[in-house]
């Protein structure tokens, strides 16, 4: 079972984006390890899983795999835009021996709630016995999540774990704390409140580019620590986040390159200015 402080992370990228930086992968995960990290989220909304085709997002699920050696939980982010390629996926996950699997539901079509239990039932059962999480995020995928239908989904999906929950404010975010399920805080400026109200851990993506301070946060939850942690999230929201994160981690001597995938963008001179001006700030 996932627990902890886990990075959502980026997805290293080259050639502006269209192929895979595979050699990144490993001083990555070695910057995560040595922050103190618990683990990792790959293919999620930083990783830009849902822009990478089927082939790229195994070879990510497996680089993620080998660099980690045990050291880090992984979890793959295998939602995709059909049930059948998310199954693919979920089941590819297990075979090549993840912690997890995440599924994000498909965006774009508002699913009913028959709809949604069938694709996550489908996805849980691909990948089981290995622990399934549900990823929460309407104002991503245009639609919530019904707890009816997770309610539905514990009776029926015995390796359902819990979620990973990115939803504000904090209204939104305490209706998925249910019972018997394990929920990760994905808003960074929740995680003291979300931990103090019975959740695991946090799924950040903030901490793709600043993981000791996420961590930090974590293991010592306090309402100016999170505080801290949405101050950064927004200045990094100012920007293209993809690649804000990959220009932060870069700036850490952390060999990833600021390619994204289209139509995602990277940034412009100005903004590469105005973020390492911040950056080099926090320090001074």
């Amino acid at each position: 079972m996932l627990r902890g402080a886990l990075a959502a992370s980026v997805t290293p990228l080259t050639d502006h984006g269209s192929a895979l930086d595979e050699e990144a992968f490993g001083p990555l995960v070695d910057f995560f390890v040595a922050a103190g990290l618990d683990g990792l989220l790959a293919l999620g909304t930083a990783g830009e899983g849902i822009l990478l085709s089927e082939a790229e997002r195994r070879c990510v699920a497996e680089l993620f795999l080998q660099a980690s050696e045990g050291r880090l939980q992984v979890a793959l982010q295998c939602g995709a835009q059909t049930t059948a390629e998310t199954v693919r996926l979920a089941a590819h996950a297990a075979e090549v021996g993840a912690n997890a699997v995440v599924v994000i539901g498909p965006p774009y079509f508002p699913l009913d709630e028959p709809a949604q239990y069938a694709h996550f039932l489908a996805a849980a059962t691909a990948c089981a016995p290995l622990p399934f999480y549900v990823y929460e995020f309407a104002s991503t995928t245009g639609y919530a999540v019904a707890p009816a239908v997770l309610e539905r989904l514990r009776s029926d999906a015995p390796n359902l774990a819990g979620l990973k929950v990115s939803d504000t404010p904090w209204d939104r975010f305490a209706r998925y704390l249910l019972p018997g399920l394990d929920i990760f805080v994905g808003p960074e400026a929740l995680i003291h409140e979300g931990l103090a109200a019975g959740a695991v851990g946090a799924v950040s993506a903030l901490a793709s580019a600043f993981p000791a301070e996420v961590a930090a946060v974590v293991r010592d939850p306090t309402p100016e620590g999170a505080e801290r942690l949405g101050a950064l999230r927004a200045f990094v929201e100012r920007f293209p986040r993809q690649a804000a994160l990959k220009r932060l981690l870069e700036r850490q001597g952390v060999p990833v390159q600021g390619d994204v995938r289209g139509p995602l963008r990277a940034l412009t001179s100005d903004e590469r200015e105005e973020l390492d001006a911040w950056h080099a700030s926090l320090s001074a």
